[in-house]
């Protein structure tokens, strides 16, 4: 067994074990490249892919491993559209925008099963997305959901589950009713994240672990950047960081804030728990969102404790404690993995996507919808490099607010919202 932890997050992440990580060399020398990407997760390997299989001479640097971010370590949910139900979308940029928006979405996630399926990538791909309602009051809203995706959206693959139906899927009282959608997913994040580094290495993208970059300049119409052992030359550079760029760029420190979140997986479920018996995955209707599924091994994976500080706390001891809510059968079931990540998230729960200086773009703030967008967003910064057509603008042109409070007061800021959410949740 592989004893490395991430240095970034805290806790063994059960994906850890079941998988062989290769290993990436460091940078140890000065090289010249087309494009330099930033980051080795979704965004950053689906960007290097689709630069190289175009031609385009590309370096990757990670200041870690690959897979040691939030790429390789969150739920493995894909969901449906964007992060905001279309509703909120038209509210924001107009029903014909978003209906723009949400085709582009399901392209994306067409395009990872296609991906999946076209590389030979084992990352445990499974079927089914329950997003479930934990109060009554909130059972219209899911119904005009339903309505609004097979009327207006053309999105026929959902459909309404009342309190009975939900409580056979799920395999818990627990909740009211909610939408079942057979149209998306759930995979395995790192095993998603060995087989997208093997095509990327495959294709001639030069991928090198453990290499950080220290500080940018230009330099005879270059973009120069330095790193502990050398330096690398580009003409374009791309921040694929997401929730881990921090100092990189004050755009990025004002409109991605990163969270944390953990996660944890029980043992073997034995076969008369009941636990989602379809095999979906499931996502309740809390502003502090609880996801679950079971991995391919029969363990549940559950995902529901947020935190907007560093300290991860006692991981297992909360995850059990909002398992045992709606599983009672599952109290004091051993949790084997304990595990957490930062989420980079957005006011408008929108991907944030800038041109920050001439030749220099960042995209992130998949705000927990990175599986299906984050890996279609790096494509779409490929096809802009490669001159094909600019689809990378409809994310691009999304005005997407900082967060308030400047650097100091954003975190204090957020952290008291989100206090007042959880407690709302609650009530």
């Amino acid at each position: 067994m592989d004893p490395y932890l991430s240095p970034i997050a805290p806790g063994r992440s059960y994906y850890q074990d079941t998988v062989e990580r290769p290993r990436h060399p460091r940078l140890e020398e000065s090289v010249v490249t087309d494009v330099l990407v930033v980051g080795g997760g979704f965004t950053g390997l689906s960007a290097a892919i689709h630069l190289a299989r175009a031609g385009v001479d590309v370096a990757l640097v990670e200041a870690n491993r690959l897979g040691d971010g939030a790429s390789g370590r969150n739920g493995g949910q894909m969901g449906t559209g964007q992060r905001i139900w279309p509703g909120e979308v038209e509210a924001l940029y107009g029903s014909e925008r978003s209906k723009a928006l949400f085709d582009l979405a399901e392209e994306a996630k067409a395009h990872l099963f296609e991906f999946i399926a076209a590389n030979d990538i084992d990352a445990d791909l499974r079927m089914g997305q329950l997003s479930v309602v934990h109060k009554r009051s909130y059972l219209p809203d899911y119904r005009d959901q339903v309505e609004a995706l097979k009327s207006r959206y053309g999105y026929g693959s959902v459909s309404y589950m009342d309190a009975d139906e939900t409580a056979e899927r799920v395999g818990s009282t627990r909740y009211f009713g909610g939408i079942r959608d057979l149209g998306t997913g759930h995979v395995n994040p790192l095993k998603l994240i060995v087989g997208l580094a093997r095509v990327a290495a495959a294709s001639g993208a030069r991928i090198f672990e453990e290499t950080k970059i220290l500080s940018t300049r230009r330099e005879n119409g270059k973009i120069v950047a330095a790193t502990g052992q050398g330096e690398i030359r580009a003409e374009r550079v791309l921040y694929a960081v997401n929730a881990y760029g921090p100092g990189l760029d004050k755009a990025i420190d004002a409109h991605v804030m990163p969270i944390n979140s953990f996660i944890g997986a029980t043992e073997p479920l034995p076969e008369s728990a009941g636990v989602l018996p379809g095999g979906e995955a499931c996502d309740d209707s809390r502003f502090v969102v609880r996801y679950f599924r079971k991995s391919v091994d029969n363990r549940l994976l559950f995902g529901g404790r947020e935190a907007y500080t560093s300290e991860a706390g006692d991981i297992t001891r909360h995850i059990s404690k909002q398992i045992a809510e709606i599983y009672p059968h599952l109290k004091g079931i051993r949790l084997t993995h304990g595990w957490g990540g930062s989420v980079g998230i957005t006011m408008q729960r929108m991907p944030f996507v800038r041109t920050l200086s001439p030749g220099v773009t960042t995209i992130g703030g998949f705000s927990g919808h990175g599986v299906m967008l984050a890996n279609f967003a790096g494509r779409l910064y490929a096809e802009r490099v490669a001159g094909n057509r600019d689809r990378l603008a409809e994310f691009e042109a999304l005005d997407i607010p900082s967060f308030p409070g400047g650097r100091r007061l954003r975190a204090p800021l957020l952290f008291l919202a989100m206090t007042w959410f959880s407690l709302r949740d609650r009530l």
